[in-house]
């Protein structure tokens, strides 16, 4: 067992691409499966609710969010690699990271899930709140790492906008 845990710290080093293409990955099965509610409530529920005119076309939200996984996914690896020079920060970084993500994953299934907008901007909030933190600890660990999370940080921005609209449309 101790082998393994060793190999799975060098893993970033020994074999740097493949932890790459692991990282984006997983950061991209984990993001999707927030789709899952997204998915059941768009012909029942969200297309028959009041829409925000800046509300964008809904076929543009699965390569937006594709992108941005990437991108949090190559942040994360960034993270990653510096584990032995950095435990302690890449630690705080990680938990940090994994908080934020439960709450990303969280908001389809309070907004399109349970049909909440209200909570769903509250989640959203909470959401926006942990990205900026999660950047902090990031930057502790490799600057480029949260700087990847900006274009992310900027689309929840905006997400946050929609809903508040959508929330005071119906």
């Amino acid at each position: 067992m101790v082998s393994l845990v060793a190999r799975f710290r060098r893993f970033p080093r020994d074999r740097p691409v493949l932890a790459l293409v692991f990282a984006i990955l997983t950061v991209e099965i984990v993001g999707a499966s927030g789709s899952i509610f997204t998915i059941q409530s768009l012909s029942t529920w969200y297309d028959t609710i009041q829409r925000p005119m800046i509300a964008p076309p809904n076929w543009i939200f699965g390569p937006v969010w594709t992108t941005l996984f990437a991108l949090i996914g190559v942040a994360l690896w960034l993270v990653w690699r510096q584990t032995e020079s950095s435990p302690r920060e890449a630690r705080i970084a990680f938990g940090v990271f994994v908080v934020h993500f439960v709450f990303n994953l969280g908001w389809s299934a309070v907004f399109f899930g349970l049909q909440e907008i209200g909570w769903g901007l509250a989640v959203i909030g909470l959401l926006w709140l942990l990205i900026v933190t999660t950047m902090w600890a990031f930057d502790r660990v490799d600057r480029r790492a949260a700087l990847l999370l900006v274009p992310y940080l900027l689309w929840v921005s905006f997400a946050a906008y929609l809903n508040y609209r959508f929330w005071v449309l119906n």
